[in-house]
């Protein structure tokens, strides 16, 4: 059921012209100003077409707030209904089978499952540690009603998690409801994980959410095939307008069993204030807190049939076929030594694997040049990349081979450390790793400045050289 990367020759030979021209017309933007735009698992960039749509309609019509039966308040819900047909259609889901849900992004869907999965004691809550934080932190709900977590561990060189480490992990459950989390693409190594867990974990008793934020830019994910019971995204990572918009796409008997500890404006049938009682919506809304972003959500229909009118399947192509370039050249780049200038943690080739390359830049004696540095001197050229650990701390732990005894030691009880003193405590010659993603513009002639600068500002200069006057540490 993976939607994986193929190598072959054919493939790395396919035309960029087409994707050359769409560049030139919706993206020409990153040229005019000397762009090299690295880091679309962070974000996606928007096309032009994609902001005249949005100014086009703003300035074209009135809309005012949904909730209300006035001209303004319906123009606004009939755009918002349309979009949410959208998002279905685009998932191939039923809609009688499934929901979309609109929330900030991707981790307030998360928490809207956290916060009202029937967690209890007996419970358990699996998550490999391939995890961004934002579905590791469901850890949190998950214990604080007793229930047991429980984390599946890498079992391959390449950072991968076999089907029977995931077998081990998930019991058959009778009686006290189960979860399943875990991301169709890994944000730190681009690993795509097996789909086929979804239905056995559902088999065993267990509902499945599935983070597909990473996923979804290259990718389709057909829910009349693949049947979790929750989805989250956040759609500025697919087509990078509008940010602040995202979806808990859901089955509709999952999210009968969900029982929210709270209620807000917008969500409930009827309430009483005196009386001290309501009665939830009965529909979707019921988990749409507040009002909804009614101007910015028509864009993700507009995203949508942008994203449709180039093709995802080409755009799939079009990624692999950089993300194999780039591997090829990183694995080119040496010191005169004959020693490696970068490790690659993760795949080294483009099977099952999405466009996104986690890698530390080495010196001539392998030691490991600080990603910080790096992070300053690629800012310098006009790169945008990531750095960090890219709120991955499972497969950050497992790349840097961080001893457990360690992790659950004195590094655990420290709260007013620098990050420095985290490092050393850790035997970590760096904080994290360098992130290079790829995406819909993304071109060759991004590929040969990122490999370009990585040997011109490291090939044969020892890793303390390049840590000289660090920049400030982002958060991970």
């Amino acid at each position: 059921m993976n939607a994986g990367m193929e190598t072959t020759t054919e493939n790395r030979r396919r035309p960029t012209d087409r994707f050359a021209r769409l560049r030139a017309d919706e993206y020409a933007y990153l040229d005019e100003q000397g762009q090299i735009y690295l880091d679309y698992t962070g974000a996606g960039l928007p096309a032009r077409s994609q902001l005249a749509a949005h100014f086009a309609r703003v300035t074209g019509s009135c809309y005012g707030n949904p909730h209300s039966e006035n001209p303004t308040s319906a123009a606004s819900t009939a755009l918002v209904e349309e979009t949410r047909a959208r998002v279905l259609e685009h998932l191939n889901a039923d809609p009688a089978e499934y929901a979309a849900i609109f929330t900030a992004n991707a981790t307030g869907a998360c928490r809207l499952v956290g916060e009202a999965f029937p967690f209890r004691r007996g419970s358990r809550l699996v998550l490999p540690l391939d995890n961004h934080n934002s579905v590791n932190g469901l850890r949190e709900f998950a214990r604080a009603r007793g229930a047991r977590v429980v984390y599946v561990p890498f079992d391959t060189p390449d950072l991968r998690i076999g089907d029977g480490a995931m077998d081990a992990a998930l019991p058959r459950k009778r009686g006290r409801p189960g979860l399943l989390a875990y991301p169709a693409q890994s944000n730190f190594t681009g690993v795509r994980h097996s789909l086929d867990w979804i239905a056995r974990a559902r088999e065993r008793g267990y509902a499945v959410l599935l983070d597909a934020a990473a996923y979804l830019p290259t990718s389709s994910l057909d829910l009349s095939r693949v049947k979790p019971d929750f989805v989250t995204a956040s759609w500025y990572k697919v087509f990078g307008y509008p940010t602040g918009v995202g979806c808990l796409v859901a089955r509709r008997d999952a999210l009968a069993r969900l029982r929210r500890p709270w209620f807000s404006g917008g969500t409930i049938h009827v309430v009483s204030a005196q009386g001290g009682w309501h009665r939830m919506a009965e529909d979707e809304t019921a988990f749409e807190d507040g009002t909804l972003n009614f101007l910015a959500i028509p864009d993700v229909a507009t995203g949508l049939d942008h994203l449709a009118a180039v093709g995802l399947s080409s755009v799939a192509g079009h990624v692999a076929d950089l993300t194999g370039r780039l591997l090829d050249g990183l694995r080119s780049l040496r010191h005169a030594n004959g020693a490696p200038l970068v490790r690659v943690y993760g795949p080294e080739d483009t099977e099952r694997r999405g466009g996104t390359v986690a890698l530390n830049v080495l010196d001539p004696t392998g030691h490991v040049v600080d990603e910080r540095a790096v992070g300053r001197d690629s800012a310098a050229r006009g790169i945008s990349l990531r750095t960090g650990c890219f709120c991955n701390p499972g497969a950050g732990e497992e790349a840097f081979a961080i001893p457990r005894r360690l992790l659950n030691g004195r590094a655990g009880r420290l709260e007013a450390a620098t990050l420095d003193e985290y490092l050393a405590l850790l035997g970590m010659p760096s904080g994290g790793a360098v992130r290079v993603s790829l995406g819909i513009a993304s071109s060759p002639a991004d590929l040969d400045a990122f490999l370009g600068f990585v040997e011109d500002a490291y090939q044969d200069r020892p890793a303390e050289a390049a840590a000289d006057r660090l920049a400030p540490r982002l958060r991970c």
